[in-house]
């Protein structure tokens, strides 16, 4: 088995690299700019056809877990251009390929392809992105399914981590720093999701890689939240005040980009046929906690 990871420097990416060694599999870890801690480098640029060519000429892969994207939302909105670039022109290269090499492709796509007018959306459920970061990922899960018809569609939620990753510090973690420096911080009540830690979401796509399953999976933390509420859980965890954190609405930022009301997920699917369970959140937090304090 050789897996070849894009993205490989990222928080989704370095863990699954680092987890994927552990359990014995050969880890080629894909980026472009941001050093990689795992596996063996390889030095390419997604939305470079002929780098991806090159990539998978040299490494041979057997699977492809295409994790590289452009994240930032606001970014997203803001400059359409290297978004598409990044997310689908990226994605459509390395669906090419890996159909072309017969590499099993699992393709990492987010909560935001949906609109966020329900809740605990299911694979099955229309989507409807309303900010160019959701669309972008929506036409890539369409150009991968088209592409290479037996990948899996990996949807996830509000990944977070122990570790810093591609320069970006997450949710949890910049929460946690700002509880931590005795700062205030407003977090909106009216935006929910499905919390998902990168520790159990390396887990769960291992298990998809080792049964072959393709299709969409929502692959996310098993509990829907506000994230007004998920800070309040992470300042439980971890024995912090609190009342640092004040409850406003959406309405109080001018975001560039909109966000879903609510775009959490139903990992039901996950939850019947994965060994690697999507963890609720109380567990998910005390696994954190753990892996903080040998950081």
């Amino acid at each position: 088995m050789k897996l070849l990871i894009t993205g490989a420097s990222g928080l989704l990416g370095s863990k699954l690299a680092k987890t994927a060694l552990a359990e014995g599999i050969e880890v080629y870890a894909g980026y472009n700019r941001s050093p990689i801690q795992w596996g063996t480098p390889v030095l390419f640029d997604v939305s470079n056809k002929s780098q991806i060519e090159k990539a998978f000429d040299s490494v041979k892969p057997t699977i492809v877990v295409h994790a590289a994207s452009l994240t930032d939302v606001d970014k997203c909105e803001l400059n359409r251009e290297l978004t598409w670039k990044i997310n689908v022109d990226g994605t459509t290269n390395v669906a090419h390929f890996a159909a072309k090499t017969n590499c099993f492709l699992i393709y990492i796509s987010t909560d935001y392809v949906f609109n966020g007018k329900k809740y605990c959306y299911k694979e099955i459920d229309q989507t409807g992105p309303i900010n160019y970061y959701g669309l972008t990922k929506l036409k890539a899960e369409e150009a991968s399914l088209k592409l290479a018809p037996n990948c899996c569609i990996a949807r996830t939620s509000v990944i977070y981590g122990a570790t810093p990753a591609t320069g970006k510090i997450n949710f949890a973690l910049w929460l946690l720093n700002k509880l931590k420096n005795g700062e205030k911080l407003q977090i909106v009540t009216d935006q929910y999701n499905s919390p998902t830690l990168n520790t159990n979401l390396a887990d769960m796509i291992l298990d998809i890689i080792k049964q072959r399953l393709y299709g969409v999976f929502h692959l996310s933390g098993a509990s829907r939240i506000s994230r007004y509420n998920f800070a309040l859980a992470l300042a439980e965890t971890f024995n912090l005040d609190a009342n640092l954190i004040e409850p406003v609405l959406t309405s109080n930022f001018n975001w560039p980009a909109q966000r879903p009301k609510d775009s959490s997920l139903d990992v039901s699917k996950a939850q019947q046929l994965l060994h690697a369970k999507p963890m609720e959140l109380t567990s998910a937090l005390t696994t954190l906690k753990k892996e903080l304090a040998v950081v």
